[in-house]
């Protein structure tokens, strides 16, 4: 791959998310991320592979809807985004990089 392609997978992914549920997930070996909205499964696997060094073995994501939030007295809502689940092959694992050891 050229080195624009490999960039633009880089910013598909937008941060990891370490919630309890993500976190039980984790024993899973399954792995949480926050993506642009307009990012495809075999292009998250693609980055992922690229960015972590591991094997990507599933894909799952999820739009979520856009929540309302109110201030004073105006309403408007949240900005729109999507969640990947990313499934890793047996020996993968991202824990290092999330937890490091102190």
């Amino acid at each position: 791959m050229s080195e624009q392609n490999l960039r633009k997978l880089a910013d598909l992914i937008r941060r990891p998310i370490v919630t309890e549920k993500a976190t039980m997930l984790m024993e899973e070996n399954k792995y949480v991320f926050d993506v642009t909205s307009k990012a495809t499964k075999p292009q998250i696997k693609a980055a992922i592979e690229h960015l972590f060094d591991v094997k990507v073995l599933r894909v799952n994501t999820q739009h979520l809807p856009p929540k309302k939030r109110r201030f004073g007295r105006f309403v408007g809502y949240k900005p729109h985004y999507k969640r990947a689940i990313v499934t890793l092959a047996e020996g993968d694992s991202l824990q290092s990089i999330f937890f490091p050891e102190v």
